[in-house]
């Protein structure tokens, strides 16, 4: 079979989109074209950031391929399912473009996985992948029974949803290493999540492991990588080797969370490569943060979220520390590691003024709290589920709408007013 994996050319204007707006690897499609290759198929993957193509090339290239199952993405990578721009503009505009070319649609991301409903109607694809999307895909490419493949959706013959399995959970401890295209590294010059020092050499995006244990209220996982799995090392490392021997002088774990792990870290401590994550800084010792420094690693983003033991448990995030104590982690950590973050969310008013104090308290030790951001309730975190129970059709309307209505102003990396769902579909 021959198989197009398509990352569309992302388009994030009006929208309350929390991610980065650089180009980074479509990690799952990666995965996918790796067991596609293995089973025999034929395999044209495009990123419409990464190559500097838009929706017509794009769309050219794959009637070129001819193919006979699509795939689009409708969150820009495996990094932001989590935070994913909710509106479906960008998918939509692709799948317009190809038409009737293409072969059999499929969607991947995490609209599909908690609402595959309207993403079916929306896109008009045959078949949505509810979570984890890399051993769906190959299963779909297999035999012809395509709608009996579990972790996937499809609109019968009266127009209604039927949903087969559960959403779907790799292996992913052998998951494959990843090869990129040379002239893909070449052009991602983007250092994710970096600011000590200006970008030297190309950048890259990894995962040392998938999920989550834990089940903070604001994070959007439920249906998607949710389940915490550990890569085997010595795929881990053939993978980052590849792109070490490719010029790759940084490299950016999207892990949901990056856990003390002192065999990688020994073995990166050996490599010419620097390193970021994302952690929570409660579950450090001193001495692991001291390695992790030592490692490599020069870009840490770390989830407090609330300054009050009170603020912490309504968040759901069993943390076991003060935020004296979480303070001296994030100092100590900010002796070996040149950039610390600590991610705050807003809070009720009486609280800001703790923040504000906080904030000047770190920052005068170096270390970075941004300005709290808006929790936004994604129809994939216990958050929606708390406030309107299950997702329906409406989920991510209502979320949106709920966001707007609640805060007047938005987070720094939002910068344009954001626009109700319908108004950005409809452009």
């Amino acid at each position: 079979m021959k198989v197009a994996l398509i990352n569309p050319s992302w388009d994030y204007r009006h929208s309350i989109y929390f991610g980065c707006r650089a180009a980074h690897l479509p990690l799952e499609l990666g995965y996918s074209k790796a067991l596609l290759e293995t089973d025999g198929h034929q395999v044209l993957m495009l990123d419409g950031q990464i190559q500097g193509l838009d929706t017509t090339a794009i769309a050219d290239r794959v009637r070129d391929f001819a193919p006979d199952m699509t795939v689009v993405t409708t969150a820009p990578t495996y990094l932001f399912w989590r935070c994913a721009p909710p509106e479906l503009r960008v998918p939509r505009q692709m799948l317009a473009a190809l038409g009737s070319d293409g072969g059999m649609k499929v969607a991947v991301g995490p609209h599909g996985s908690a609402t595959p409903g309207p993403v079916l109607r929306k896109l008009g694809v045959d078949i949505v992948v509810r979570g984890e999307c890399e051993e769906v895909v190959a299963a779909l490419a297999a035999g012809p029974a395509r709608r009996d493949v579990p972790g996937t959706a499809y609109l019968d013959g009266t127009g209604q949803v039927q949903v087969v399995g559960e959403p779907a959970a790799t292996r992913f401890t052998d998951a494959p290493a990843l090869h990129w295209p040379g002239d893909w590294v070449l052009r991602h010059d983007h250092h994710h999540h970096r600011f000590d020092a200006a970008p030297v050499g190309p950048g890259a995006e990894v995962e040392a492991s998938r999920g989550c244990p834990y089940a903070c209220t604001f994070c959007a996982k439920i249906d998607f990588r949710d389940r915490y799995r550990k890569r085997d090392l010595d795929v881990l490392l053939a993978e980052i080797d590849g792109l070490i021997a490719q010029g790759v002088t940084y490299i950016y774990f999207i892990d949901e969370i990056f856990l003390p792990r002192g065999d990688l870290l020994h073995a990166l401590r050996e490599r010419a490569v620097q390193f970021g994550i994302q952690t929570r800084i409660d579950l450090w010792k001193p001495e692991m943060l001291d390695l992790l420094g030592e490692a490599g690693c020069v870009s840490i983003e770390a989830g407090v979220e609330s300054l009050t033991v009170e603020g912490r448990a309504l968040l759901a995030k069993k943390c076991k520390l003060d935020t004296d104590q979480l303070s001296a982690l994030l100092m100590h950590a900010r002796k070996s590691v040149p950039f610390v973050q600590a991610n705050l969310i807003r809070a009720e008013e009486n609280e800001m003024v703790l923040v504000a104090e906080w904030r000047a308290q770190l920052h005068d030790c170096g270390v970075w709290a941004n300005d709290p951001v808006p929790l936004f309730p994604y129809p994939s975190a216990p958050e929606y589920r708390r406030l309107w129970g299950m997702p329906d059709d409406q989920a991510w309307e209502r979320a949106l709408d709920h966001y707007l209505r609640q805060f007047d102003s938005f987070s720094d990396i939002q910068e344009d007013q954001p626009l109700p769902l319908v108004e950005l579909e409809a452009s």
